[in-house]
């Protein structure tokens, strides 16, 4: 019953946000789906990684068949292309029979299954899909904050930055020292977060396929959420970034060309006008987020998934600030903002109790805290650098501290005691 109704109510989202998408006369998250059952698809990589977490529930031939069948598409759709002489300008040539396999999946979940077996395959289908569907719904998401949020805080946020030291114009001009080299390795890392995150969540789903149900909690359900209020506080306080606000991708629109080379003056901060194109996606950071949650949940990994963790986490707050992405506030904000939703999600999965309610209701007060204070207090912060510095990244580290300290006691509750083994007694 609980997965028919999320069921629904992810549907009943995804046509929501496809008419919101053909009222400003561009395709939804459904029909770009669709479209990549036979057209070029945005990611293949991305598809595959969908595929791969779907298959978490196959036993290990069923895996190989379906990777084979996969392949064999690609191939076909390749040759059919290559002798139609289809070029692939957008996107990857592959993909598709990824794709494919997951809606045959789909087919003979319905088809040939029964009972648990059924559910059990029906779920790993979802849990491809939602994948694939989150990128989709993210697009149409940032087209939405475009076209509704005419006027940025840009100014505001980054008058702000100046009690943390400008950290992305500090990243950026590292970033542009290094090259192309530099520049086009955290790219990969960047646009390759969902790769990174179906690798954890198969080592925390490796065992569906022997036990035949999934974990109360895992990996996904804080991305999906994360996605899901993420674009509300895009909404609520629209951010560029600086390499549009302050850039020379902004074009006519930017404040002036100053990143990276120049940090912004201090002055008193206006909303400003922005076109109706660059996505108001900086605050939070989204993609520090999504990276503080792959860090977190390879924390119970082997040691080289701990690693892969932490240099994910490493590598994307370079890219993000080094890119001219998103400001330092952002940052900050991003890692309060996901540890807060781990931290609901958990107590959701083991019985809400006074530390959970404690700390999720902390965390929401310290983010709350952080976005008026970029609001309303920017010129105080860049004023006194060096007390409102030191208050905010106090105030992440607070909530960081409170949510280490609450999980720790949670698992230590939640370890089996360990019986005494008996011992020969003297006779």
């Amino acid at each position: 019953m609980l997965w028919a109704t999320a069921g629904v109510v992810a549907l009943g989202f995804f046509i929501a946000l496809e008419i919101a998408a053909r009222h400003y006369g561009l395709p939804g998250p459904i029909t770009t789906q669709v479209q990549e059952v036979i057209f070029a698809p945005k990611s293949g990589f991305l598809l595959y990684a969908s595929m791969a977490l779907m298959m978490v529930v196959l036993t290990w031939r069923q895996r190989l068949i379906a990777a084979g069948v996969a392949i064999g598409i690609d191939v076909i759709f390749l040759l059919v292309r290559w002798a139609a002489d289809i070029k692939v300008t957008e996107g990857h040539p592959f993909g598709n029979g990824a794709l494919w396999v997951i809606l045959g999946c789909a087919v003979i979940a319905v088809t040939r299954r029964t009972g648990r077996e059924r559910v059990l395959l029906l779920k790993g289908v979802g849990l491809g899909l939602l994948l694939v569907a989150g990128r989709k719904t993210g697009d149409t998401w940032l087209l939405i904050t475009s076209k509704t949020r005419p006027t940025v805080l840009d100014q505001y946020v980054a008058t702000a930055d100046q009690a943390l030291g400008n950290p992305s114009w500090l990243v950026g001009r590292i970033v542009t020292a290094t090259g192309s080299i530099g520049a086009e390795f955290l790219d990969a890392v960047y646009t390759q977060l969902p790769v990174a995150a179906v690798a954890v969540t198969m080592y925390q789903l490796r065992h569906v396929a022997v036990e035949r149900r999934f974990p109360s909690h895992h990996l996904v359900r804080t991305f999906l959420v994360i996605g899901l209020l993420g674009p509300g506080i895009y909404m609520i306080f629209p951010v560029v970034g600086p390499i549009f606000a302050y850039g020379a991708d902004g074009g006519h629109w930017a404040v002036a060309n100053l990143w990276p080379d120049t940090p912004p003056p201090i002055d008193a901060p206006h909303h400003m006008p922005f076109d109706e194109i660059t996505p108001r996606n900086c605050m939070p950071s989204l993609h520090t987020a999504w990276a503080t949650a792959i860090f977190i949940h390879s924390r119970k990994g082997p040691r080289v998934l701990q690693y892969a963790g932490a240099f994910w986490l490493i590598a994307t707050l370079g890219a993000t600030l080094g890119f001219g992405y998103h400001y330092g506030a952002d940052i900050v904000a991003g890692v309060v903002f996901t540890l807060t939703i781990e931290a609901a999600l958990r107590s959701l999965e083991r019985g809400w109790d006074r530390s959970g309610i404690l700390l999720v209701a902390y965390g929401t007060t310290i983010f709350a805290a952080l976005l008026v204070s970029y609001r309303y207090l920017p010129m105080e912060m860049a004023d006194r650098p060096w007390v409102f510095g030191p208050l905010v990244i106090l105030a992440m580290a607070s909530v960081i501290y409170g949510y280490v300290r609450t999980t720790r006691l949670w698992d230590q509750k939640a370890a089996p005691v360990r019986q005494p083994e008996p011992q020969p007694e003297l006779v």
